[in-house]
């Protein structure tokens, strides 16, 4: 929170909301009304750092400002963009018009999300993204930039079911360059997860269906190009029968699945039954 005077006046006001928008909040000491409203807007504006910067103005000390202005009465809070007023609030305000003045102009909860993914998948982070674009997608199924960045991280992750029926939900009006790309993207992992040297060992298998081996590999094959619900359903029923290296490859693909997995949550259970 910032304390606009006339040294700083400028800086804040006319610099500053190029930007980002900044919330000017105008109170004095013996107005009750006019500290409320400057703490509540401080507190709901908190998380939006990066698109918002809180200023107050103290009417007491800084009347030149508080004139320029031209505040009226106390409790009034401004915004400001490019230097210009663009809305405001004036008088004792609850918390829902509270709520609802700053709705108009704070990114949504899912924008928020929606960008902290599309970082991740930058940084190459993508089950720490998978999680993140979840929280978005939650909260709004609908949108069509949630769910193109949800299917590319579910390709990613070998999820091709979930990304295909992701980008059929895709309306026409959507389908653009980056719609495009992850179409390209699920073809060539579609492909890669049936690569030739897995249905050799599919092949194998079938010639020598006891053979532990094989299974070992095929397991490791379908773990590598993210196919690891087949992959799990070897190596368990091996476990099953009491084969011991393969409850260590099951751990190890375990442990490659991103926190809170479902399919993850199913074998850990059932290797929990089984072993105890």
């Amino acid at each position: 929170m910032i304390a606009i005077t006339l040294e700083n006046f400028q800086q804040v006001v006319l610099e500053d909301s190029k930007s980002k928008l900044v919330l000017v909040a105008f109170w004095a000491e013996q107005i009750p009304e006019s500290v409320e409203l400057k703490d509540k807007l401080t507190s709901k504006v908190l998380p939006f750092t990066e698109q918002i910067v809180m200023a107050t103005v103290d009417c007491q000390t800084q009347q030149q400002i508080a004139q320029q202005f031209g505040i009226q009465g106390l409790p009034t809070a401004i915004l400001i963009k490019d230097g210009q007023p663009i809305d405001g609030v004036s008088g004792p305000q609850t918390e829902e018009t509270i709520n609802t003045f700053l709705e108009k102009h704070l990114p949504k909860q899912e924008d928020l999300l929606l960008n902290q993914a599309q970082s991740l998948l930058i940084e190459n982070q993508i089950n720490e993204a998978l999680i993140v674009i979840n929280q978005a997608y939650q909260l709004n199924n609908e949108r069509a930039d949630i769910k193109l960045v949800l299917a590319d991280v579910s390709i990613q992750l070998g999820k091709t079911e979930d990304a295909k029926t992701l980008l059929d939900s895709i309306l026409m009006v959507d389908q653009d360059s980056y719609y495009q790309a992850l179409l390209a993207k699920l073809e060539l992992a579609s492909q890669a997860a049936n690569s030739p040297e897995i249905q050799a060992l599919e092949a194998e298998l079938a010639n020598k269906p006891d053979d532990i081996e094989i299974k070992h590999q095929l397991a490791a094959q379908y773990s590598q190009v993210n196919r690891h619900e087949e992959a799990l359903v070897i190596l368990f029923r091996l476990v099953q029968s009491g084969e011991t290296k393969s409850k260590e490859l099951l751990l190890d693909i375990l442990k490659s699945l991103p926190d809170g997995d479902a399919l993850a949550t199913k074998y850990r259970r059932k290797l929990y039954t089984l072993l105890y």
